[in-house]
Order: C-alpha cells, then structure tokens, then sequence
C-alpha cells in the first residue's frame, strides 16, 4: 500500500509539474500577465497592425474575427467583423468564444471583455522598436518562432528602400499629412522613423507631438520640397490659402497614396518595409 501510495503521489507530482510547463504567461502593454491554461487557438483581433502581425507569423487560420479596418492580408476579409477596435460589438466578440482577444492599449473595453471572462492582450505598436517587441510578444502567445525571422525581412525591405535613393536625399525637406484637419506626421511618429531611415527631414519637429494638428500656415511657412498624402486627404489640398505658393504644390511634388497604400504606410506593423519602398518611390519622383 505505501508502495502504491508513493507512485500515486510521484504521478500527481507529475503531472501538476505538466500543467505548470503548459501553462502560458503573456505580459502585455499595460504591464498585466495574461495566463492561459494552452496556447490560444480562437483569436479576435481589434487592430489592424496586430491582425497583420498574427498573419505575417503564418497563424492567419486561428483568426475567428477582426475589427472593420483589418483588410489584409486578403483572407481576413472573409472573416465575421465585430465592429471597430475602439467600440466593438461586445455581443459578437463573445458569440465567437475567442481564447484571447488582441487589442490596443487605448480602447476602453479591454475591462469590460475582461469582466466577462474573456482574455484580453493589449499590444499597440507605436514606433520601429514596437513593431519588432510586438512581434515577439504574439509569437510567444501563439508558440511560434517566427518573429526574428519575419523582423529579419523587414529590416531587409527597409535597407533595400534606403539604398534605392540616391545621394543628396538628405537635403529634401518632406510633409506627410495624416488628415485634412489638418494632423500630420512628425519626427517622433513611426511614420516619421521611416522617413528618417530614408534619409529626409521631416518639417515636423517631433517634440509637438507623433501626430500634431497644425495650423495650416505652419506648412506655408516650412514650405517643404515634397508632400505625402493620402487620397481621402487630398481633395482641396492646393486651395488652402498660401499653399499654391509651396514648392511641392508649385512643382508637382505632391505624392498622393491610395487607400491600399496608405493602409500599408501607416500601420506600425510588418508590412513596415513595404511602406518604406511605397515612400522611397514617391521621393524618386513616381508619386506612387
């Protein structure tokens, strides 16, 4: 019988040391560890940068719902949206019984979800160094070791765009518009990280801010050599007072991105290198 009884407690030992090892340990942007008893196969996804970074890991399958603005890769689109990131469907996100649900550190209902017996990660990549801790952080969620790989490759993609720009670069002094309002990119933004690789000054100082609302003068008055928009923002741009006088407006040096570009260049996330070429092509003269 002690004999038996000593197996019996060498077998509980066992296999409570097990489920220790299974059990998985995720600290997300808050500083909150999320613990999940196995690795979550049923994932929802609130932010497009993070939907994005789920796929570029190879794990595109375990994506059971996205936010509106998660449109690629393309696959996703075919997937249940609950709504936007910041103010989902409460009641689709739960109706898809999601082991964790990705989302960013600034939408409010991460509590709530959470409230309901629902794990929530809160990632929200804001810069290049980001992009690359949150790819790490979701490859340990899902138990992959593809983040150093997929980092190696935008890295790549970056440098190749930063090559492809001939000396003198340096000297062109770029606006990137974000909104008509208008709100623009500055130096501390990941947008304006891009453009610092690549070598230009951005007219935007970074201490107002990574995405400042100007007073339109302000543009005037930096009058910079190249413009960068997106279509949605374009419209009536040149009719703004004083700004047929600035040399982008003046000599065409008005790079307007489509919906499908713009998407790319300005979520921080793996599709990073991409955004960059998109930029080093409109900086070579194409405008696209």
């Amino acid at each position: 019988m002690a004999h038996g009884r000593l197996v019996t407690l060498i077998l509980t030992g066992w296999l409570l040391a097990a489920g220790a090892v299974q059990a998985l340990q995720v600290t997300d942007d808050r500083g909150l560890t999320v613990t999940f008893a196995r690795t979550p196969q049923r994932i929802v996804s609130l932010l497009p940068s993070l939907t994005e970074s789920v796929c570029a890991l190879g794990q595109c399958r375990r994506l059971v719902g996205v936010d509106r603005y998660s449109n690629y890769p393309e696959s996703v689109q075919a997937l249940p949206q609950v709504g936007g990131g910041l103010d989902p469907n409460l009641e689709a996100v739960i109706a898809l019984k999601p082991d964790v649900v990705l989302m960013a550190t600034s939408a409010p209902v991460g509590e709530r979800l959470q409230s309901l017996g629902i794990k929530v990660l809160a990632l929200e990549p804001k810069t290049h160094a980001d992009v690359r801790r949150v790819l790490e952080v979701i490859g340990r969620l899902l138990e992959v070791n593809d983040a150093a790989r997929v980092w190696r490759g935008i890295e790549a993609g970056v440098l190749t765009a930063v090559r492809s720009l001939p000396p003198g670069a340096d000297k062109t002094r770029v606006y990137f518009e974000v909104n008509s309002a208008p709100y623009a990119a500055s130096e501390s933004s990941f947008i304006g990280e891009t453009l610092s690789r690549l070598g230009v000054k951005n007219i935007v100082p970074g201490h107002l801010g990574p995405f400042p609302k100007l007073n339109p003068e302000f543009v005037v008055r930096a009058n910079p050599d190249v413009i960068m928009v997106g279509d949605r923002s374009y419209a009536g741009l040149q009719g703004r007072p004083g700004w047929s006088g600035i040399r982008a407006i003046r000599e065409g040096q008005v790079c307007v991105f489509t919906a499908a570009q713009a998407d790319v260049v300005v979520r921080p996330g793996p599709r990073m290198a991409e955004g960059a070429q998109i930029m080093a092509r409109c900086l070579l003269g194409s405008g696209s």
